[in-house]
């Protein structure tokens, strides 16, 4: 093999889905990805993509390599880490505020990695409503905010703060992969088509968007069942209750699994930037530092 920045392009296109999409992601243009993944296979001798699927999927010899890629890039990922960290001689206390939703893939790995480290650095992370978060941000409760774009989606503002870019977000549409009614791809107008799951409170600016084109569709839909709790409306999706849109990075494992099918829907693509936020006068602007590096290192992995 190459090296390691073929290995991340691949597991970039197996994770997200197209080459389309991990170009995006990598900030390369699609033919450079297919490129890498040709060079890739090129010097392996076999190939690693099924080609003419909509969706893109790994032979099975690239599902081998795509395991044991995600714990190549993990390695150097924590390695990297723990030099850095432990260089930063990261001491004293960081207080977090992030959403629910961005809990398990974002915040779990790097508390990990940090702690593990950093014997002397206390991190206290809450997860709430991101009003409630912007609210106690401005009254000095947090250190850093890590949430959708404020302004887009929480009308708001953040005075005398930071702000750094973490990841896109999108929000997909994703049904029971056991029912075999379910489509591929729809128009909006076709939401109806079964029992609709309602993810609420954590993205207001995407619910008031879902809202205006229901009411511009004529459509007067109810929810059979609302949390604001991901993991429970995945289990409630997969048990083959009804359909509903859910944040991509929170479901990205349990679509590429086949436990939950993305359906597409044509005229509906909702994608915002996630945010690092935090203030500009920070006693801690070291610590904050080395922790949006040790996050903007796990996402481009």
């Amino acid at each position: 093999m190459k090296n390691l920045y073929q290995l991340t392009t691949f597991v970039t296109v197996i994770s997200e889905g197209s080459m389309t999409a991990a170009a995006d992601k990598l900030y390369l243009t699609q033919p450079a990805v297919s490129q890498q993944i040709r060079n890739l296979e090129e010097d392996l001798g076999v190939e690693l993509l099924v080609r003419g699927v909509r969706q893109i999927k790994a032979t099975p010899q690239g599902e081998v390599l795509y395991e044991y890629a995600k714990k190549i890039i993990n390695l150097t990922q924590q390695a990297e880490i723990a030099i850095k960290s432990i260089g930063a001689h990261m001491k004293g206390q960081l207080r977090i505020g992030t959403l629910n939703s961005l809990g398990l893939h974002l915040m779990s790995p790097i508390v990990g990695r940090l702690m593990r480290h950093n014997p002397d650095l206390m991190l206290k992370v809450d997860y709430d409503r991101g009003e409630e978060l912007i609210k106690s941000y401005k009254k000095g409760l947090y250190d850093i905010l890590i949430l959708p774009d404020v302004k887009t989606e929480f009308s708001s503002e953040l005075e005398n703060s930071e702000q750094k870019f973490v990841a896109k977000e999108e929000m997909w549409l994703v049904g029971s992969s056991k029912d075999e009614k379910m489509p591929q791809q729809i128009s909006f107008k076709d939401i109806g088509a079964f029992p609709l799951v309602n993810f609420t409170e954590e993205f207001p600016g995407f619910n008031n968007t879902v809202n205006s084109k229901m009411q511009s569709a004529g459509l007067n839909l109810s929810s059979i069942f609302e949390s604001a709790n991901v993991g429970t409306l995945k289990r409630v999706i997969e048990a083959g209750l009804g359909w509903g849109f859910l944040p991509a990075h929170s479901i990205k494992k349990q679509v590429r699994s086949g436990r939950l099918n993305r359906v597409y829907v044509k005229d509906l693509h909702y994608e915002i930037d996630l945010m690092f936020y935090y203030k500009k006068n920070s006693e801690n602007k070291a610590l904050v530092e080395v922790f949006y590096q040790t996050m903007s290192q796990q996402e481009k992995g």
